[in-house]
């Protein structure tokens, strides 16, 4: 790296910034910050990181309502267990891997955060930039890993052992998710060519969806999901309120996600993290709305859950670029992220991956989309600004950062996807990762948990009689639905 305090996106640290936002002179500027900077910095660092924790309810509603009933409290609970795994072993081990100093693959140090004060700075030097106490810088990092995480599982959804979920957790969360962060934001290779990911386009959402591709091709699609003929047959989602909700929620979450990766409300000066808020605002709009006319033009309807899909594909997308691009090219990345969240379903559809919530278009195809934006729109002050990579195709910097990019994605992509592919296969082949048949049809909520999410829906004790059965008899020879089967009462 260069000879400066270069952190997650190649933010430097500005003196003169911190001593304007302490109220200190110029004589100060060269001491560091204030205490009171600091604790302005700190605030604003773990509100980010709590805005980005609650994203996990976010997902609990959007992958809750895109899918079944029988499974709604099955998928809702997931995201409290990988949010705990990820809390776990991230801070044993993933951090250090990530941001620790090590070589330009892996970190190598500072193993469960144990390191002295005086050190911080010398074994997470990637994170030198920040004057937060590293427990903030743990917080903050470690609910992007929960994040990713929580992608992974939507691409699953319905039929993956819920004991996959822990063991795939902990080595995602230990030597996937952090080995390409480090690449990245940790001083690795990546990190060295300049490759411009300002919060994770690629290392939070490629990840994310890569490894749910992985996962979903050894799964196979949902019992009813392709008939003989190879025609695809819908399975709607159970409450398209949660839905909408859930994609406000992660649009709230967004604020601390984006804004939040400056680790410092002074860096790259003071309030910048108020202009990033802004263009991720942009881009979420112009997705959703995309998405919106997309679908009313290809499916012939303002598709609901397209809609909501659109917005969170444009903030996917914007993660990355946020605070290199132009407010008109926000709005751009955004559109052209929600028109790919419509077409990228659809095609994933056609090539008979059954992936229940569109993560693969959603968080893969539009994360993709967004890290290369920067190659086409990055300007050559905000470059400057933040200290990373080179300006994009649109402003004179030539087609260099945008082979930058297509590098890393590829990279990441590669890594992920590959890894993952052999983490499912081990588990295929051993304990097996596909529910059965028959807890299948009967949902995973009473068929892992022994409990239903909506007992008044399903248990014969609330009904008075038989198990509400979705789809009726026919379902049950059929299977198109992937009903239920109605078991006696317990």
């Amino acid at each position: 790296m260069k000879p400066q305090l270069v952190g997650r996106s190649g933010l430097v640290l500005a003196g003169g910034f911190v001593s304007l936002l302490a109220g200190a002179g110029p004589a100060f500027a060269a001491a560091g910050p204030t205490p009171a900077a600091i604790a302005a910095d700190t605030v604003w660092t773990v509100v980010a990181a709590v805005l980005v924790m609650f994203m996990q309810a976010g997902f609990a509603f959007l992958e809750a309502g895109l899918t079944r009933a029988k499974n709604a409290g099955h998928i809702a609970v997931k995201n409290l267990v990988i949010y705990s795994i990820s809390s776990l072993v991230f801070w044993a081990v993933g951090f250090a891997i990530c941001f620790g100093t090590g070589n330009s693959i892996i970190g190598t140090s500072g193993w469960g955060l144990d390191v002295a004060d005086k050190d911080i700075n010398t074994v997470f030097g990637s994170l030198s930039f920040s004057d937060v106490p590293l427990a903030a810088k743990y917080l903050f990092e470690v609910v992007f890993c929960a994040v990713s995480l929580a992608i992974v599982w939507g691409g699953m959804a319905e039929r993956t052992k819920f004991s996959v979920y822990i063991i795939f957790g902990v080595i995602f969360s230990a030597v996937i998710y952090p080995v390409v962060g480090h690449w990245i934001w940790g001083g690795g290779w990546l990190s060295t060519l300049g490759m411009q990911d300002f919060a994770g386009s690629t290392v939070v959402h490629l990840q994310g969806a890569a490894a749910a591709f992985a996962g979903a091709l050894l799964l196979g699609p949902r019992i009813g999901k392709y008939g003989k003929d190879g025609k695809s047959n819908a399975i709607p989602g159970h409450n398209i309120p949660f839905v909408v909700l859930g994609t406000l929620i992660l649009w709230l979450g967004w604020f601390g996600f984006n804004p939040g990766s400056t680790l410092m409300a002074t860096t790259p000066s003071v309030g910048y993290f108020a202009y990033i808020a802004m263009t991720t605002n942009l881009a979420a709009a112009a997705g959703a709305l995309a998405a919106m006319f997309t679908a009313w033009r290809v499916l012939g309807a303002p598709d609901m859950s397209m809609v909501a899909n659109g917005a969170i594909a444009a903030l996917v997308a914007i993660t990355a670029s946020c605070a290199f691009v132009d407010p008109w090219a926000s709005v751009v990345i955004g559109a052209v992220a929600g028109i790919i969240a419509v077409l990228g379903v659809l095609f994933i559809d056609k090539l008979h991956i059954d992936d229940p919530v569109g993560a693969v278009s959603v968080h893969g195809m539009a994360g993709i989309w967004g890290t290369l934006s920067n190659g086409l729109f990055a300007t050559p002050d905000r470059v400057k600004l933040l200290a990373v990579g080179s300006p994009g195709l649109l402003y004179g910097g030539g087609i260099h950062q945008l082979v930058v990019q297509m590098e890393g994605v590829s990279a990441a992509f590669a890594y992920v996807f590959l890894t993952s592919l052999a983490v499912f296969y081990v588990l295929k082949v051993t304990i097996g990762i596909r529910v059965s048949a028959e807890d299948e049809l009967e949902g995973l909520d009473f068929a892992e948990h022994k409990m239903w999410g909506y007992p008044e829906m399903f248990s014969p004790s609330f009904s008075g009689g038989e198990p509400y059965v979705e789809g009726g008899a026919a379902a049950h020879k059929g299977g198109l639905s992937g009903a239920p089967v109605a078991r006696p009462a317990p």
